[in-house]
């Protein structure tokens, strides 16, 4: 894959790159619109929806049940809280429905954001075990509907996980130093996408040189995933 593009609150469009990532999520599009983009060669779109409870979501009334008594805020993103992934038995209904819903709008991949959970301060105590086992699950929920998953950051556990996912999707790895790790998945010959960001005070000059030795698919956006983009020649 030699190019993509990162966008948040996107509408509809067709532009010459070969992926689009479209939020906030796959209800405001229709089969026929799906259908549209694959006659023009866009057939790896993907939807981008949190393994967090949002106060602005539409699932928010089923989801202020399946968190716990105080959990942490996720730094950065007011409105959003961290839930507890080892309840998997509460939470698979509705991941489902969303997994379920990308499917039937024709999408063919999904992008899961927030699956490191164990890294930070979510208020709950979770284990990398415990991180792995609801990735895993996640995977292969998305693969049971015939949807391609991609492992959004989680270096500390791409080896563990390259046979899980399809391919990668990282942020900020090159400014952050740990874009080898993502490497177990370019040696089986699946793609790694990275977005690297301006308030990084990134250049393309200062990852292209090393993303095309790695391998992988770099581009320079603003952190409010807007439509400027910097591709690598």
């Amino acid at each position: 894959m030699d190019d993509f593009s990162v966008e948040r609150s996107a509408t509809l469009a067709v532009t010459e790159f070969g992926v689009h990532r479209w939020a906030p999520g796959a209800s405001r599009f229709l089969a026929d619109q799906m259908d549209m983009l694959e006659r023009r060669g866009l057939n790896n779109m993907l939807w981008d929806w949190q393994v967090s409870y949002r106060e602005f979501a539409e699932e928010v009334t089923a989801f202020n049940f399946r968190f716990g008594p105080d959990p942490d805020p996720y730094e950065g993103w007011p409105g959003e809280r961290w839930l507890d992934i080892r309840r998997i038995d509460l939470l698979a209904p509705l991941i489902g429905q969303r997994l379920e819903l990308c499917r039937i709008k024709g999408f063919d991949a999904v992008e899961p954001d927030n699956i490191d959970g164990y890294t930070n301060d979510t208020g709950f105590s979770l284990s990398a075990e415990d991180q792995l086992r609801f990735n895993r699950w996640l995977a292969s929920e998305a693969h049971k509907r015939g949807l391609s998953i991609g492992l959004k950051n989680d270096p500390d556990q791409a080896v563990e996980l390259v046979g899980d996912f399809d391919w990668a999707l990282t942020e900020d790895c090159f400014a952050e130093e740990w874009c080898e790790q993502m490497l177990p998945f370019i040696k089986l010959g699946k793609t790694v996408f990275a977005a690297e960001y301006t308030d990084m005070d990134m250049t393309t000059a200062k990852f292209c040189a090393k993303a095309k030795a790695f391998g992988i698919s770099a581009i320079l956006k603003t952190r409010e995933l807007d439509s400027w983009r910097r591709s690598c020649p």
